[in-house]
């Protein structure tokens, strides 16, 4: 059973040992560079639910979103919480109503942000929001894309309403990340849009060419760039980071009757008053949102990444991945979020996890 006697102080890592399933967790939210900022902890196998898959993880990667879970607070766990939000894997065990996949199938996910996550050697994820890992890729090319690929598809074709006959003029703030990298390929593949995306350093530049953008502009000079390529108006806004500090020019640049999306938080309000006189619509994209709330269509989410996987399986997209840790250990999980933390990430940033094990 697992000690929980240090709850008021700084972590232990041998009191979080004894019982099953290896796992990185925390108890307390540390900064990154703390050293008790995870821990290893052996936690009870997970039994899955009706609907559940159990899966031995591969690889994962690390998002924005765990940061932003773990950023310090004064908050303790009465038990190790478990982060991650993506994987590959292979499923060892299905629950009583499963009815897409059986042991064996590889999946990937990005799973359901109320339950724990991938950074264990073993993981329960409901059906509905799994798909069969694209077979051209490596797990850990395929580890990169589920997060980032259901945000910018639910972003683009289900918030803004893009479409293959769409035409005009998006921009997506933050080309570079791993949000912007897929979302770049999946306007460009999938829609007739011109695709202008922001990127500051040659490297992020370069990068979002890559991807796929027709015009990269800096996101320092936003309007100034885009005047200087003739771009007056924009028919629609993918905004992935910094919303407040965009939120003035985006108002400007977009065109009446256009639509604006984020996925960042803001610690200011957003002025929407600014859009009334266009009808300007604005919406917020959040990937978690259909398992957190378990809606009826669930499983979408499904279909996505079965769309994505065979649209890599035909060469249309690729994987994002651009870094590569051997382990998942602590030390390497707090790297990890170091790195995406210093906000100059270009792609994604993957953990090897075919070596862990229980």
């Amino acid at each position: 059973i697992i000690n929980q006697t240090r709850v008021a102080g700084n972590p232990n890592p041998s009191d979080l040992k004894g019982t099953a399933m290896k796992a990185i967790a925390l108890t307390h939210y540390l900064p990154s560079d703390h050293p008790h900022c995870f821990i290893e902890a052996n936690l009870p196998d997970p039994t899955p639910g009706p609907r559940d898959l159990l899966v031995k993880v591969t690889a994962t990667s690390i998002n924005p979103v765990d940061t932003k879970v773990r950023a310090p607070k004064a908050k303790i766990e009465a038990s190790p919480r478990v982060l991650g939000w993506d994987a590959v894997g292979e499923v060892v065990a299905v629950g009583s109503e499963v009815s897409l996949f059986k042991a064996g199938d590889r999946v990937w996910y990005a799973g359901d942000i109320s339950r724990p996550g991938s950074n264990s050697a073993l993981q329960l994820v409901d059906e509905r929001i799994t798909a069969l890992a694209p077979t051209s890729l490596t797990d850990l090319e395929a580890a990169a894309l589920p997060l980032t690929a259901i945000t910018a598809w639910e972003t683009l074709f289900e918030r803004i309403g893009l479409r293959r006959e769409s035409t005009g003029k998006l921009l997506i703030i933050g080309g570079a990340g791993g949000v912007g990298s897929i979302a770049i390929q999946l306007a460009r593949q999938l829609t007739n849009m011109e695709v202008i995306a922001t990127a500051s350093r040659p490297e992020s530049r370069e990068w979002c060419l890559e991807m796929g953008a027709h015009q990269v502009v800096s996101h320092h000079k936003l309007q100034e760039e885009l005047t200087a390529l003739g771009i007056t108006q924009l028919d629609a806004i993918f905004c992935t980071n910094a919303t407040e500090q965009h939120w003035d020019a985006m108002a400007s640049l977009i065109r009446p009757f256009g639509h604006i999306c984020t996925i960042a938080e803001s610690s200011e309000p957003w002025d929407l008053s600014l859009l009334k006189s266009k009808s300007a619509t604005f919406s917020q994209e959040f990937m978690f949102t259909r398992s957190l709330f378990q809606t009826p269509d669930m499983i979408e989410q499904h279909k996505l990444l079965g769309q994505v996987a065979s649209l890599i399986d035909q060469g249309v997209l690729k994987s994002t991945l651009t870094r590569t840790l051997s382990e998942l250990t602590p030390v390497t999980l707090a790297q990890a979020h170091a790195e995406v933390e210093a906000g100059r990430m270009v792609g994604k940033l993957v953990i090897d996890m075919s070596r862990f094990a229980n």
